[in-house]
């Protein structure tokens, strides 16, 4: 064979690669691009996220600048509107004197029935956001909110970060728990609360998918430190001082001070004319 067609032979083929390797880049499906886009980098860990989500898995930790004289306090315009795009929940009406009353459970330290009593006693109904090692070790106590009438949230079976967690790793945390309550009680839980308040848009997003609607707080205090109990007078002074309308209450059922001070603290709140409502009564 002649050096020239040698050379065309050598050409033919270098074109044809070059044909074959751009339509097979053109016809990537849209399932592959978006899967190679998807992926966010988190403290040099790859998170990746379900193929048809664009929003931003910034990690966002909850916070709040409180108002004074029972003014609502200001929750940061940005992230505030993340839950609320989301129909979230984080802080109600300001024109309705509404309290809305939840109570975070990681574990049980001996405070809960007394909790309990005490909002019966002051015809009072509360979300409970508990964990998996809450259900484990508390199961009884679980139950008698369930039969009083409080209303059951998700906190995650193992309280993860979830903006450094993947679609299905969330997927699993939350419904490893869901289904364990429902399995035990016949109970369906659709109130979550991320744990630590670590919430991306992406994952407000991805847990409604799941069935869920987030809710943040717009009060709540340094109750959760099992070093800085026996400080009553504290306590009551931020809940009475901080009450507001539409607020949604954050307390830790962990602390022995939140039992002692918790049917005075109601009692007062009535008394400035404040009403306690459930969330299923939640007003935007």
């Amino acid at each position: 064979m002649s050096g020239r067609k040698i050379k065309k032979l050598t050409t033919f083929f270098a074109f044809f690669l070059v044909f074959i390797f751009s339509f097979s880049i053109i016809n990537m499906s849209e399932y592959e691009k978006n899967s190679l886009n998807a992926s966010n980098n988190i403290t040099g860990k790859t998170i990746q996220t379900s193929a048809s989500s664009s929003l931003s898995n910034k990690k966002i930790g909850w916070g709040i600048k409180r108002g004074k004289d029972h003014a609502q306090p200001d929750l940061g315009s940005e992230n505030e509107k993340i839950i609320k795009v989301f129909n979230g929940i984080c802080m109600g009406n300001n024109n309705n004197p509404y309290v809305y009353l939840t109570f975070d459970c990681g574990y049980e330290a001996g405070y809960t029935e007394k909790i309990l009593e005490v909002l019966k006693q002051n015809d009072v109904k509360a979300t409970f956001f508990i964990t998996g090692h809450y259900l484990n070790t508390a199961e009884d106590m679980v139950k008698k909110m369930i039969d009083e009438g409080h209303i059951i949230g998700n906190h995650t079976a193992d309280h993860i970060c979830m903006p450094e967690s993947s679609d299905e790793e969330i997927k699993e945390d939350v419904m490893e728990l869901h289904t364990a309550v429902y399995d035990k009680f016949g109970y369906e839980m659709k109130y979550i609360r991320p744990p630590k308040g670590e919430y991306s848009e992406r994952t407000v997003e991805y847990t409604n998918t799941l069935g869920y609607t987030t809710v943040m707080w717009s009060f709540a205090y340094d109750d959760w430190d099992e070093n800085k109990q026996g400080r009553e007078e504290y306590g009551k002074e931020k809940i009475l001082e901080n009450v507001h309308n539409g607020e949604v209450m954050l307390l830790h059922s962990t602390s022995k001070d939140n039992s002692n001070i918790l049917d005075s603290c109601i009692k007062e709140i009535k008394d400035m004319g404040y009403e306690f409502k459930s969330l299923d009564e939640f007003e935007a």
